[in-house]
């Protein structure tokens, strides 16, 4: 299995522990290959080059399909690859400092209407998932505003809660610094509230429908894999999956389980990148296609 990730990290020993537990279902060992860097994008061209035989198989980060739309790259990770199972995702949350006198999203955007181009928010990058997020609401109330992309979490976290950044989109990795009462959760970009934040609103319940961004992620192999051992493979993840061992695993993390079966997860993709594909070309991020 390529995981395009660091060896060490959430998504990575998430994955070993699902592996452990596929493996019984297989028959077989899964040896995890790291393969990190762009973005977690590498997986691609390595399983377009792989035999399509359903011994090599990889983790497929949304940002794969993100990437290929704001960049010119030799894979078409919608043709190239084949879906088999999607496993899981990741909460994402609007943020601010603790001191800050907005209180809700609706406090936000009434300031930044009345302030116009004054409003300082960031995000851990351009063309990422907390951009995309970011730039959908403040996009739809017409709202100008400086976006400063962060390297990683660690440092983002920092500028909000001694307040050098206004407001900020992230993922879980906001949880100590909301736990300390360092930040305040203003509204998590999930289809439901959040267990461990029960009293933060969902953008959906806030009258955003389409701001559901939780940055799916599934399991994937090369293109013309015989759909006999696609269903073999969804059938033994899927198993895995809900097992005891790795529903621990995703809530060390603040992730649930988001399983959606081959065709299920088949037809998110196309939305996504239909709907990615939009927002990226209102935001002048999608690559001009060469003539």
């Amino acid at each position: 299995m390529i995981v395009p990730w660091p060896a060490g990290g959430a998504t990575d020993l998430t994955l070993r522990v699902l592996n452990e537990e596929a493996e019984p279902f297989l028959g077989q060992r899964i040896v995890v290959v790291n393969r990190p860097g762009a973005a977690g994008t590498l997986v691609a061209p390595l399983l377009k080059s792989a035999d399509p035989d359903g011994y090599t198989i990889g983790q497929i980060p949304i940002t794969v399909y993100r990437y290929a739309l704001m960049h010119r790259v030799p894979w078409d990770p919608v043709n190239d690859l084949t879906p088999i199972l999607q496993v899981s995702g990741t909460t994402f949350g609007l943020l601010v400092p603790a001191d800050s006198p907005w209180k809700s999203l609706a406090d936000l955007i009434n300031w930044a209407r009345e302030n116009p181009g004054q409003l300082l928010m960031g995000s851990t990058g351009i063309g990422t998932t907390p951009h995309l997020a970011m730039e959908e609401i403040l996009l739809e109330n017409n709202i100008s505003y400086g976006h400063i992309p962060y390297k990683g979490t660690t440092e983002q976290m920092l500028a909000i809660a001694s307040g050098q950044l206004m407001a900020g989109v992230n993922s879980t990795g906001f949880a100590p610094w909301v736990d300390q009462h360092k930040i305040r959760l203003l509204a998590i970009f999930s289809a439901e509230r959040s267990a461990r934040w029960p009293q933060v609103p969902t953008l959906r319940e806030l009258g955003y429908e389409r701001s559901v961004y939780t940055s799916p992620w599934g399991l994937g192999a090369p293109h013309g894999t015989p759909p006999a051992i696609v269903q073999l493979l969804h059938n033994a993840f899927h198993k895995a999956i809900f097992s005891p061992n790795h529903k621990a695993a995703l809530a060390r993390y603040d992730q649930d389980i988001n399983y959606l079966d081959t065709a299920a997860y088949q037809l998110a993709i196309n939305e996504t990148v239909k709907h990615e594909k939009a927002l990226l070309a209102r935001m002048k991020l999608l690559a001009v296609p060469l003539s």
